[in-house]
C-alpha cells in the first residue's frame, strides 16, 4: 500500500478554501488586502528584526552578495510590499469577467467566464517580499496558495504568514486559503509536486536548478521563468547620451534581480565613443567587465575591465558585473540573443524603425524593449500591482504573471430545452 503524502491534509484544506474564495465578493478580497498591507506596517519591528536574524545568520553562512541583497527586507522595502498590496486591491478583479459571448443559430447562447485556477503551489528562494506577492494575487483571484520558501529566509517568512492569517481571520476568511510548509526537509518540495489531487498549477521561483527539478519530478503543470540572460544592443543610430543612463540604469539600479542588465553588444560604428562612456560610468558604481576581443581592445586597458571567459555570455550575472561585445550589425546581435538569451528581457536602443521592428519581431522573449531600460519587466511597474512570478514560457501566460494569469475560464452554455438533433 502506498503511503499518504504527508501533505495531502494541507492540500485538503486548500482545496476546501479555494472553494469559498471562488465566491467571495471582490469588496471582501479587497477588505482582506488592505488588512494584510496594514498589518504589515504595524508589524513591521517583528518582521523586521526576524529578517535581521535570518540576514545574520545568512552572513554567517557566507551566502553571496546579491542573496544577502534579495533576502533583506528595510522599512522602505516593506512599505512598498505595502504599497504593492494596496494596488493590487485597487485592480480590477477578473474573477466572473465574461467574454466571448455570442448566440449560435439553434437559440443557445454561449460565454466563457473567467474564474479562478484553484489551489496553486508556490516553491521559491530567498525573497520575503514574494510572501506576500503571491498571497495578494492569489487573493484577489480567488486563488488558495501552498508555500514553501527557503530556509534562509524562514523566520520572516513566519513573520509574514503571521500577519496575512491574522487579516483572513479579522476578515472572516478561511485561514488555509494561505497555508507555508514549515517542514525545513526538502523532500518536502518532492511531496508537494506530487499533490496534483489538490494543487492545480506549481510555480517556482529561484535558480535555474530549481526550475529543472520541478520540470522533471512535478505532476502538476509547471510555469517556469524568472531565470534572465539580458541583453541591450545599442544600434548605430542610436541616442548615445540617452544610451548611457539606459544602460547604467538596466545594470546597476537592482543588479541582484533577473530583469537586471547582463550583456551589452553594441555596433561597431558607435563602439569606439560609447564604451569607454559606459566603462567609465558604470565603473563608478563598482561595475566590472567581461569584454570579447574586440571590446577589449577598445576599452582593455581599464582596470575594470578584464578578458571574457567562454561562459561569460551565458552568465546571469545577478551581481555588478557586465559583459561587453562588439558587433557588425543588427543581424550579429539577433545571432547573438539568440543564442545566449534566456527568453527574458531584451533591449534595442536605436532611431532607425525598420531595426526596431526587426528586433521586436526575430528577439523571442517575454519582453522585447525599444530605448528603454529592462529593468521594467515587473508587475507593478507594468501596472500589474504585483507578480507572481515572470513566466518565459509561451502556454498559458508569459512575462510578469498578474491577475488575469492565476485565472482560467470555463465555458457556460445557457439554453431554453435544447436537445442535439
Amino acid at each position: 500500500m502506498t503511503a499518504e503524502n504527508p501533505l495531502t491534509p494541507m492540500g485538503r484544506r486548500a482545496k476546501a478554501a479555494a472553494r469559498i474564495l471562488a465566491r467571495t465578493p471582490t469588496d471582501a478580497k479587497n477588505r482582506l488586502l488592505h488588512a494584510i498591507a496594514d498589518g504589515l506596517l504595524a508589524h513591521q519591528d517583528a518582521i523586521l528584526d526576524a529578517n535581521a536574524r535570518d540576514i545574520a545568520d545568512g552572513q554567517a553562512a557566507g551566502l553571496r552578495a546579491n542573496l544577502i541583497d534579495r533576502m533583506t527586507l528595510t522599512p522602505a522595502r516593506l512599505q512598498s510590499i505595502a504599497d504593492d498590496t494596496r494596488n493590487v486591491a485597487a485592480l480590477p478583479d477578473p474573477v466572473g469577467e465574461e467574454f466571448d459571448g455570442r448566440v449560435l443559430p439553434n437559440g443557445l447562447r454561449i460565454l466563457k467566464r473567467r474564474t479562478p485556477l484553484g489551489v496553486i503551489g508556490l516553491i521559491y528562494e530567498a525573497r520575503p517580499n514574494v510572501t506576500v506577492d503571491i498571497a495578494a494575487l492569489s487573493l484577489k483571484t480567488g486563488n488558495a496558495t501552498i508555500m514553501r520558501g527557503s530556509s534562509e529566509i524562514r523566520r520572516s517568512n513566519f513573520a509574514i504568514m503571521e500577519v496575512i492569517h491574522d487579516a483572513l481571520e479579522k476578515t472572516d476568511l478561511p485561514r488555509d486559503a494561505v497555508q507555508y510548509i514549515e517542514n525545513p526537509d526538502r523532500a518536502m518540495v518532492g511531496h508537494l509536486l506530487k499533490l496534483d489531487r489538490y494543487v492545480d498549477m506549481i510555480i517556482p521561483r529561484g535558480g535555474a536548478g530549481l526550475h529543472e527539478f520541478c520540470r522533471q519530478n512535478s505532476t502538476i503543470p509547471v510555469i517556469t521563468g524568472g531565470i534572465g540572460i539580458c541583453h541591450i544592443f545599442v544600434d548605430a543610430s542610436a541616442d548615445l547620451k540617452q544610451a548611457v543612463p539606459i544602460i547604467h540604469n538596466a545594470k546597476t539600479q537592482r543588479p541582484s534581480v533577473c530583469n537586471a542588465l547582463d550583456t551589452l553588444l553594441v555596433h561597431e560604428a558607435v563602439a569606439e565613443t560609447l564604451l569607454p562612456r559606459v566603462v567609465e560610468r558604470l565603473a563608478q558604481d563598482g561595475v566590472t567587465f567581461r569584454a570579447e576581443e574586440r571590446a577589449l581592445a577598445i576599452v582593455g586597458d581599464h582596470p575594470a575591465v578584464q578578458p571574457a571567459g567562454p561562459d561569460d555570455f551565458d552568465t546571469e550575472w545577478l551581481s555588478l558585473v557586465l559583459s561587453l561585445r562588439v558587433v557588425s550589425d543588427l543581424d550579429e546581435a539577433l545571432d547573438h540573443i539568440d543564442q545566449h538569451s534566456t527568453h527574458h528581457s531584451d533591449s534595442i536602443l536605436t532611431n532607425d524603425w525598420s531595426h526596431a521592428q526587426r528586433f521586436l519581431d526575430e528577439v523571442d522573449s517575454a519582453a522585447v524593449y525599444v530605448n528603454a531600460s529592462t529593468r521594467f519587466t515587473d508587475g507593478a511597474q507594468l501596472g500589474l500591482g504585483a507578480e507572481v512570478a515572470i513566466s518565459t514560457q509561451k502556454l498559458h501566460a508569459r512575462g510578469p504573471m498578474g491577475l488575469k494569469e492565476l485565472t482560467t475560464y470555463k465555458w457556460i452554455i445557457l439554453g431554453e430545452g435544447h436537445v442535439r438533433p
